[in-house]
Order: C-alpha cells, then structure tokens, then sequence
C-alpha cells in the first residue's frame, strides 16, 4: 500500500466474481486490497484462489474502501443488460447495484481510477439508457469517463467476446489508456471451412453465433439455468463441445481455477455460470498494463456526438460534452492461439443434442457454410449409432 511502498499500485474489486479483472490486473502489476462477492461458489474460488485479501459478501453492506486504493473495479453484474438475460435495464434489479460503485467512490479524495466493465449489448438496450445513466453520474461526480468496446480475440484467445470496458477517473486522462493502441480488426478468413468454427447448437432458428478459428461468447447459462455450452465444427467433420477446463482457459484463467467452487455445488454446470459470467484475464491485462501510459501517448480523433444519436463502439465524455472515438475492437493483435491446438478438453455432442439442433436448423431459414449440416447429420448418426450398441 502506498504507506508501505509508494511504488505499490492498489485495487478493490467489487462484484468480483471469480477474479477476472483482479487476476489480470495483477499480472500488471497491480495488489488486490479488497473483494466483494455475494455468489457463495464465487467466494469460494477467490478464498481458495485469493487467500489474503479482505473478502466481503455484499456490497450493499460494505461501509467503506480501504483509504489508499488506486482503483476499483467492477463487472457490476449484466443480467438486467444481456440479450440472454432480463434484458429489464441499468435500474433492474441486479444491474441497478452498479448504484452501489457510485456510493463507495464519492469521497473527496477517492480512487485514482474507476475501471468498469460489462456487456456491449448495454449500448443499444433501452435506446442507450443504460449508458446515459452511466456517464450522466460521473459526469455528476466529476469524473472524465472513456469506454471502449473490445473483443477478447485481440488478445489471443479463441474466443468472440464483445465487453465494454470503462475507465473513469476526477485527477487522470482515460483517453489514452483506452485508445493511444489500435491494431485494427484482422482480415477476415477466406474460407471458413479451413478452420474449425464455433457455433451454439441450443440455437439454428434465428441465430447460430457462429465464430471462425473460435468459439462464440461463452454464457452463463440459458434463461433456464442450464449449462449452455458452444459447440465445434472440426475439420474432420466431427462435432465436439468443450469441457468446463477449456472454458476456463478461453476466460484466460489457469486450468481447473473454478475447482473450489465444488465445495458449494458439485455440479459442473454451476462452475459454468461463474467462468461465462467472469470478465477475460486479458483483456483486464491489458487495461492494467495501459494504466501507467503518458497522457501525451497519441489516440484517435473525436467528434462530438449528437442528441438522439447511438452510442458507438468507443467514446469519451465529461460535463463538457459526450465524443466518439474511431476505434477498432481490436486495441493489439497478440499472437493467436487457433481453436484447434488450443481445446484439450473436449467431448463429442450428444446424438440427441445434435438432432434437436439439426430438427431447428432445417426448418429455419438461415444459410450454413456448405458441408455443414452433412457433417452434423453424420455425426448424428454416428453417436446414434455408438449409443444403439453400448
């Protein structure tokens, strides 16, 4: 802490999760002094993970930051943001408590930085409600705020993960930490059947999610709250589903960091929901490594944006006005890590599972990559086949 090391750069996580902004932001350099988590499995992969930092359960009771915090974070939770969620708003219940941020950082001489982080679905929902509450309370309170929407790919995963991050701050310039990099989003692939493609077999009618060299975003779960793993299309025409230790890895997390979790439930599907709903270890890397950038580190012109317009994909704002920023999701393009090398742990799609998907398929109208459905269809029969003998 800074009493004890001036050099020492200090973080309190809010809504925590299982640690993804905190993990990466240590990778950064960056301490954790406080967590705050309600969800008990999530408690108990950072007790388990994160032994000697302050851990509280609810951050409608916490009283207060410890007084030498840099930053805080939070992925304040998006249920009431996502499109698989309620989708009721920024004053939903659950992402309503992002009110609770606010609350703990209003004091005169608070954190250097506020980093936030959630799901881009919040700039289209409610006309872009949720954003003009957002930046209309920093705006409040002082703050200069920057937000940028960024896909997890750009830092080598394979995995198509579109979040909003936002970094806010009364004393520091956020505009070249989020914007002073732009590599540009990567070409895209010729032929998508040279590679192995993500898709969501829960899916077929109206949307597939599909992804090249990918998967799709992993989730939560479903409306249900059941495990909603993507599926893969292999070049060998197989069709495999990745397990709980491939999503971990995809998050950036280290194999097998959700085990604690078991202590609460010993169901595999929960651990799911904790890693979909974690933020990317790298992504918050990333952030945390661009916190020490000089404000005179160049970055993209803005214009201002116009009453009634959406909200882009990057912008920045105070009390002076709101501006968007012509940034690409993609801030670097560290080395890839293509989906086939990378799944380790992966285990063939249920016949039944691959009926129902194909049963949806068909009678939608959307159009597939050639060969596609051929190949579900005789993996479909395949695992039929396997199962009829066992």
């Amino acid at each position: 802490m800074r009493g004890r090391d001036e050099l020492t750069k200090t973080a309190a996580g809010l809504f925590a999760g299982i640690g993804g902004l905190e993990v990466g932001l240590a990778r950064s350099g960056w301490e954790t002094a406080l967590l705050c988590e309600i969800e008990p499995s999530a408690r108990a992969v950072l007790r388990h993970r994160m032994p000697d930092v302050e851990l509280h359960e609810n951050v409608v009771k916490l009283r207060g930051l410890p007084k030498d915090v840099d930053l805080v974070a939070a992925g304040f939770p998006c249920q009431d943001l996502s499109q698989a969620g309620r989708t009721q708003g920024i004053t939903g219940a659950q992402s309503g408590l992002v009110g609770e941020v606010f609350r703990l950082i209003k004091r005169k001489n608070g954190p250097r930085w506020l980093l936030l982080e959630n799901v881009s679905f919040m700039l289209q929902l409610d006309r872009g409600e949720a954003m003009r509450h957002l930046t209309a309370s920093l705006n409040d309170m002082g703050y200069r705020w920057a937000y940028r929407v960024v896909d997890a790919r750009a830092f080598g995963l394979p995995q198509r993960r579109h979040r909003v991050i936002m970094l806010a701050s009364r004393t520091e310039d956020p505009r070249p930490v989020l914007f002073g990099q732009d590599a540009g989003a990567p070409p895209e692939h010729e032929n998508p059947a040279d590679y192995p493609c993500g898709f969501y077999w829960t899916e077929g009618v109206r949307g597939l999610g599909w992804a090249v060299d990918a998967v799709p975003t992993i989730k939560g779960g479903s409306a249900l709250g059941i495990a909603s793993p993507p599926a893969v299309w292999l070049k060998s025409g197989e069709i495999v589903t990745p397990g709980i230790v491939d999503a971990e890895r995809l998050q950036g997390f280290d194999a097998g960091w959700t085990e604690p979790a078991r202590e609460v439930s010993p169901r595999e599907g929960h651990r799911w929901k904790l890693v979909g709903n974690a933020v990317s270890t790298r992504m918050s890397e990333w952030v945390g490594s661009r916190l020490d950038t000089p404000a005179s580190d160049p970055w993209a012109e803005s214009t201002p944006l116009k009453v009634g317009d959406k909200w882009p994909r990057a912008a920045w704002g105070d009390a002076s006005g709101t501006y968007t920023v012509a940034a690409s999701m993609w801030p670097v393009r560290d080395p890839y890590e293509h989906l086939e090398g990378f799944l380790q742990n992966t285990k063939p799609l249920s016949a039944r599972a691959a009926a129902g998907f194909l049963n949806r398929a068909r009678a939608g109208s959307l159009r597939f990559v050639p060969g596609f459905l051929d190949d579900v269809a005789a993996h479909q029969a395949r695992m039929a086949a396997a199962q009829a003998v066992a």
